[in-house]
C-alpha cells in the first residue's frame, strides 16, 4: 500500500565509528540549533498554510515545499542524533540522506478536516510523544552498544526508524502536507524490516472485531485472570529459582520446568493482550498453545550457556529499560483501542499491530528472565519473521503515511 509520506532507509548497515558515536551529541549540536531557528518560520508557514488550505482546498506548492524540507531535515537530524544514520547530514533538508523523507505533492483536502486538524491530531500526538521519549532510551542503549561493539543492535535500529516514521506521519498530518491520518502499524511503517528467528514468536489470528459490551467491562472481566496470574507468578518464581540452579549444573532447563514456565509466559501474554484490547475474546486460564488469537509459539527446551544463565538478571536490565516506554505506548494503544471499539465495534489495525508487537517483546523479555530461552528479546516492532538470520538487504523503503 503506497503512502503519501515515506521514510526511506538507504543504508541499514549496523556498523558505527566509535569516535563519532562518542561525540554524537556534540556533533549534532549545530543541527539542533539550526532546527530550533528553522522552527520559527516553519510555525508561521504552517499557520499560513492552514488559512490558505481552508480557502483553496489544498496547501499551496511553495508552502508545501518549505514545510516538507523542514520536516525532512527534522528526520535527518534525529536519525543522526539517535544513531539511525552514520553520515553527518546537510543543513537544508535536501533529499538523499541515509534516513530520508519522501512526501507526495499537495493534493485536495476536505476543508472540515483542515479546520479541526489540530484537534483530530491530538490522539496521534500523544502516541508520538510517548514513542519519541522511548527513542531517547533506545538511543542511549545504542550509544553504549556502538561504543562497546562498533555496531548498533538491529532491533534498536528498527525501532528508531519506526519512531521517526510515526513522528513524520504526525508532523505531515498537522502541517497539512497530507490528509492521511498517522498509521501506527509497524508492518505498514516498516514493510521491509523482519524479525530474525527466535524461540518465542508471535502468532496472531485476530480479526479486529470487538464486542462493545465486553470492551466496556474489559477491566472487570479481566479481574479473575489478574488474580490467577498473580497466584501463578508465585509458583513461577519458585520454579525459575529451581530451573536456574539446574541450568547452572546441567546447562539446560528440564522439560517439565520448561513447559510450566513456557505456559506461564504464554498465559501472561494472553492476559496482557486481553486487558489492553489487543485481543478480543476472553482467554482460557491454562496458557495453552493456539488458545488465543494473539498467541505465542515457544520452542522446546534447548541447551543454555551457563555464563549467560549465571548473570541473567544483570543481562536483562537493558531489555527491561526498553520495556518501560513500550509499556507506556501499550497503555495508549489500550485507551485508543477501547474508545474506538466502543464506537465502531472494532479496533484500528495499526494500534492492534503495535500492541501485538509490544506484547511479543514483553513475552520475549519474560521468557529470557524465566530461563525459557537464553535468546535476548528483539526490540524491533516488526511483525513478520524472516526465514533466515541473514542481514537485511542494503536498501530499504519504509512507508510511513
Amino acid at each position: 500500500m503506497q503512502r503519501s509520506v515515506r521514510v526511506v532507509v538507504r543504508d541499514p548497515g549496523l556498523g558505527q565509528s566509535r569516535l563519532t558515536v562518542f561525540f554524537r551529541a556534540l556533533l549534532a549540536l549545530p543541527h539542533l540549533v539550526w532546527l530550533v531557528l528553522w522552527s520559527v518560520p516553519a510555525t508561521i508557514a504552517a499557520w499560513a498554510g492552514w488559512l490558505a488550505t481552508l480557502v483553496l482546498g489544498r496547501l499551496p506548492e511553495p508552502l508545501h515545499r518549505f514545510l516538507a524540507a523542514y520536516l525532512r531535515y527534522d528526520v535527518h537530524v534525529f536519525a543522526y542524533l539517535f544513531l539511525a544514520a552514520r553520515r553527518f547530514p546537510g543543513f537544508l533538508g535536501r533529499p538523499g540522506y541515509e534516513v530520508d523523507l519522501e512526501i507526495d505533492p499537495p493534493a485536495e483536502q476536505r476543508r472540515l478536516g483542515v479546520l479541526f486538524r489540530q484537534l483530530l491530531a491530538s490522539p496521534a500526538a500523544l502516541l508520538a510523544i510517548v514513542i519519541g521519549s522511548g527513542l531517547v532510551w533506545f538511543a542511549l542503549l545504542a550509544w553504549w552498544s556502538a561504543l562497546a561493539r562498533g555496531r548498533r543492535p538491529a532491533g534498536i535500529r528498527d525501532f528508531t526508524a519506526y519512531g521517526l516514521g510515526y513522528s513524520a506521519q504526525h508532523g505531515a498530518y498537522t502541517m497539512l502536507l497530507t490528509s492521511r491520518y498517522p498509521h501506527a502499524g509497524p508492518q505498514l511503517t516498516l514493510p521491509s524490516f523482519e524479525l530474525p528467528p527466535h524461540p518465542v514468536r508471535l502468532r496472531m489470528t485476530d480479526d479486529l472485531r470487538r464486542s462493545r459490551l465486553t470492551v466496556f467491562f474489559r477491566l472487570l472481566l479481566a479481574l479473575p485472570h489478574l488474580v490467577w496470574l498473580w497466584l501463578w507468578s508465585i509458583a513461577a518464581l519458585v520454579a525459575v529459582v529451581v530451573a536456574w540452579l539446574v541450568a547452572l549444573a546441567l546447562g539446560s532447563v528440564p522439560q517439565t520446568l520448561h513447559r510450566f514456565l513456557a505456559a506461564y509466559t504464554r498465559y501472561a501474554a494472553h492476559v496482557t493482550a486481553f486487558v489492553m484490547v489487543v485481543g478480543g475474546p476472553f482467554p482460557a486460564f491454562g496458557g495453552g498453545a493456539r488458545a488465543y488469537p494473539v498467541d505465542l509459539e515457544i520452542d522446546q527446551a534447548a541447551p543454555q550457556r551457563r555464563l549467560v544463565t549465571l548473570f541473567r538478571l544483570f543481562l536483562a536490565v537493558p531489555a527491561l529499560i526498553l520495556g518501560y516506554p513500550l509499556a507506556l505506548a501499550l497503555v495508549l494503544v489500550a485507551v485508543g483501542g477501547w474508545l474506538y471499539a466502543l464506537v465502531l465495534g472494532r479496533v484500528p489495525e495499526g494500534l492492534r499491530d503495535l500492541g501485538a508487537a509490544i506484547v511479543r517483546y514483553q513475552a520475549q523479555t519474560n521468557a529470557y528472565l524465566l530461563l525459557v530461552t537464553d535468546r535476548y528479546p528483539y526490540s524491533s516492532p516488526a511483525l513478520a519473521t524472516r526465514a533466515s538470520s541473514e542481514e537485511p538487504a542494503p536498501s530499504l523503503a519504509v512507508a510511513t503515511s
